[in-house]
């Protein structure tokens, strides 16, 4: 894994010379810009869009490589859980085994221990679905974006393909894998809960009750003055906590990794030497980024644990306006 994005930096930094003069080749060789690299290589590369589309009304509807994640991530979901499920009820036995075992193990651990204590048992089932929808899609966009799928295409395409600069391959190989490294992918998810808390509020107590249940009753109308602003504004900063939390993490982490992984070409070029650069890679790099990399697994796991955790806590303080 590593290894791969060692040399998709460095590939990604040298671009081909069918696409760059001989002259324009020798300069980008020169010096390696870890910054534009790393930028590069998390982004949502709107350079490179995958398909592209007219602008509706100054919206740019391209599918970007974060785009395709997305559709990639759900429909990966969408066919592992739904073929699991059928496997499983097709067969005669009523305990499961095997994925099937854990999938279940997960579907109840998200039910009892997330949903369950803050909705309550009245609207655990009413609650659950959309909770572990949340749940399963984060924690696939968040594995997915730790392995060099792309990475290994761009290594495949330059030393053996030799694509063009424009083919779907090509394009595909530029901008990050990781869909919620995205803030607008991650403040689509919020506001998901963001809306989801107004619609429990209004089913448990009605429209008109949830808005008047921002606030204690039967206090001075001096502090409603005050008490009603910061409500207002506390009820839009719990989806932008959970829009930068996952995000920000997300990205923080893989930019970790590559800037540490680039202390091998900073170094080469530093004393001229690539014995430099691999000594380097090899004490300090190397091990960093593995440790990173382990890290950066139990991030996966948390955060997706924590954005469903608020979601079900946001919701449920909707529901049960006592606590």
């Amino acid at each position: 894994m590593l290894l791969t994005s060692l040399l998709a930096l460095a590939l990604i930094q040298e671009p081909a010379p069918a696409q760059l003069g001989a002259a324009e080749a020798a300069q980008a060789h020169e010096r390696f810009n870890a910054g534009e690299t790393i930028i590069e290589h998390v982004s949502n590369n709107h350079q490179h869009p995958l398909i592209e589309l007219p602008r509706v009304l100054g919206i740019d509807f391209s599918v970007t490589k974060h785009v395709f994640m997305l559709w990639f991530v759900a429909a990966l979901v969408f066919l592992i859980v739904t073929f699991s499920v059928r496997r499983y009820l097709r067969q005669d036995r009523l305990v499961p085994s095997g994925f099937m075992n854990g999938l279940e193990a997960v579907v109840e651990f998200v039910r009892d221990d997330i949903a369950q204590p803050n909705v309550g048992r009245k609207w655990v089932m009413t609650w659950t679905p959309l909770i572990l929808t949340l749940f399963f899609f984060i924690l696939s966009a968040n594995a997915i974006g730790l392995i060099p799928i792309f990475d290994t295409l761009a290594v495949l395409d330059r030393l053996v393909l030799h694509t063009t600069p424009d083919s779907f391959l090509n394009r595909l190989t530029h901008g990050g894998t990781t869909a919620t490294a995205n803030f607008n992918v991650t403040a689509a998810l919020a506001s998901i809960t963001f809306v989801s808390i107004i619609i429990a509020g209004s089913k448990a107590h009605g429209f008109l009750q949830h808005w008047k249940n921002m606030v204690p009753h039967g206090l001075h109308p001096l502090i409603y003055v005050i008490l009603i602003p910061i409500e207002v504004i506390g009820m839009f900063v719990r989806p932008f906590a959970l829009t930068m939390r996952l995000a920000a993490n997300m990205t923080g982490g893989h930019i970790a990794i590559l800037a540490i992984l680039s202390f091998v070409f900073l170094f080469t070029e530093l004393f001229g030497r690539a014995i430099a650069g691999i000594g380097v890679g090899m004490i300090v790099s190397v091990p960093l980024a593995v440790g990173i990399s382990a890290l950066e697994i139990i991030v996966v796991l948390v955060q997706a644990y924590v954005f469903t955790l608020l979601s079900s806590v946001f919701i449920g303080m909707a529901i049960h306006i006592h606590h």
